[in-house]
């Protein structure tokens, strides 16, 4: 599906709570439509889907991936109510995995989620809401009984009318299904630990999936996470508290989601394409979620990561229409070097990275308060080794041979960015994919390029680096 998208704004899928439909967020999606493009599914077994089979979890998961990949956004966000944070979780493993056709997940919602691990719920309490379906539908008055008891107040007529008519059109092998194998299921390994900008929210009058439970099943999985409580809100948070979970949906996009540099839907479509293997697909799945602001440095402190920033700009300047469209390398440096993870060598005149870091930032300490000429002066003289140091620390050799690592590392992490990618033509990465059917370039002349290549539209977010990155 080829038709144009906005990659600046966001495709929303929405996947639901057991029982109930796409209709349950009705409410959250009109108050969304000036923010994103909004997707709600029903599952297997629910809502229109009551009749649809594959009602297992990675069968569900299987469907939402192929609705993905038939919409192909350029950026998407993943809203998962209860049952549908399960499955929510398993996509966006899959996306940050690098399975085929998925690329540009940008963030996670979980609405009162069931987490990849067991649901936590009694077995009592399990038979009695699985006999709700063992006479085939589930009648009226269950359904009505299934509705009160999710909920932390009664909602408005029309949508209490919705809940207990979707509960009622869900099959009893999707109903059953759920409780007898779904929620048990164990996806904690599959899924892992998921770096990616999210938000949790929590209905303060929930049962078994209240805070509690969400802050620690769903909480390990996502890092980034932040966790908010709907004080007197049940488990039914779409329905019972539209404005807030749109509030929290579109916060999360504007503070974080949706930051950093735009990468073009053309070039996001050939990341997802058969042209790319998986692994390459994982690694820059990866490199485009969006930097967090509450970032927190591993390897240097706060002063001398905000030096490195300021270092930063000076060295790769992005020219970002606005700070928060531009790439914080100096994060991603330091999480790099935190990691441990290098290019395999250090000069042997430097100490280990870490320190080597934290040496050369003091060094650069009230870099800037500068100006723009003094920073200019200060950083030609260390190039040219005749920086003084201010201490026996670090000598002024080792701050040269410092100085172009740092800036081989700040020149590599803004040009590994697909954006930037983009914007200087290289599309190198698409150089085959997996399996038999292997597709990389054919047309190898100078000026000759493939039909599928992308158009490298110039990313407005990057900027070339300066000569002293050279």
């Amino acid at each position: 599906m080829n038709t144009p998208v906005d990659a600046a704004r966001p495709t929303i899928f929405f996947l639901h709570a057991l029982g109930m439909s796409a209709r349950e967020f009705d409410g959250v999606a009109a108050r969304l439509a000036d923010t994103a493009d909004v997707v709600a599914l029903d599952l297997p077994g629910f809502g229109d889907a009551s009749a649809a089979s594959g009602v297992s979890v990675d069968a569900m998961a299987a469907l939402v991936v192929r609705k993905v990949r038939r919409h192909a956004p350029g950026r998407w966000l993943l809203v998962g109510h209860s049952m549908g944070g399960k499955i929510a979780s398993v996509v966006a493993s899959r996306a940050l995995a690098g399975e085929h056709g998925l690329f540009g997940l940008s963030g996670v919602v979980l609405l009162a989620a069931s987490p990849p691990t067991p649901e936590p719920m009694s077995d009592d309490d399990r038979a009695e809401k699985r006999a709700m379906a063992d006479g085939g539908a589930i009648d009226a008055a269950s359904a009505r009984a299934f509705v009160d008891a999710n909920l932390g107040a009664p909602l408005d007529p029309p949508s209490d009318a919705t809940a207990v008519a979707d509960v009622q059109r869900a099959s009893a092998e999707a109903w059953t299904a759920w409780f007898d194998r779904g929620s048990r299921e164990d996806w904690s390994e599959t899924v892992g630990v998921l770096d990616v900008p999210a938000v949790i929210l929590a209905g303060g009058s929930d049962g078994d999936l209240g805070e509690a439970a969400q802050r620690e099943l769903n909480g390990r999985v996502y890092p980034r996470a932040q966790v908010h409580v709907l004080e007197g809100a049940g488990h039914l948070l779409p329905l019972e508290r539209p404005d807030e979970v749109a509030a929290a949906i579109r916060d999360l996009w504007r503070d974080e989601a949706g930051t950093g540099p735009v990468v073009p839907v053309d070039v996001v479509r050939t990341l997802a394409s058969s042209r790319v293997s998986t692994q390459t697909r994982a690694l820059h799945a990866r490199r485009v979620l969006a930097d967090d602001p509450r970032y927190r440095p591993v390897v240097v402190d706060e002063a001398q990561l905000q030096t490195l920033r300021v270092l930063s700009d000076r060295i790769v300047p992005q020219r970002a229409p606005e700070p928060r469209q531009a790439i914080d390398l100096a994060a991603r440096v330091d999480a790099r070097v935190g990691s441990g993870r290098g290019d395999g060598w250090r000069n042997a005149a430097l100490p280990p990275d870490p320190e080597a870091y934290r040496r050369g930032l003091d060094e650069l300490a009230g870099f800037g308060d500068l100006s723009r000429a003094e920073q200019d002066a200060l950083v030609t003289a260390i190039i040219a080794g005749e920086h003084e140091p201010r201490s026996d620390d670090f000598t002024a050799e080792q701050m040269t041979l410092w100085f172009e690592d740092c800036r081989v590392d700040l020149v590599r992490t803004w040009l590994s960015h697909p954006a930037t990618m983009s914007r200087i033509g290289y599309d190198g990465y698409a150089n085959g994919g997996d399996g038999p059917r292997f597709q990389g370039f054919q047309l190898l002349a100078a000026d000759a390029r493939e039909a599928w290549e992308p158009t490298m539209e110039a990313a407005r977010t990057q900027a070339a680096p300066t000569e002293a990155a050279r």
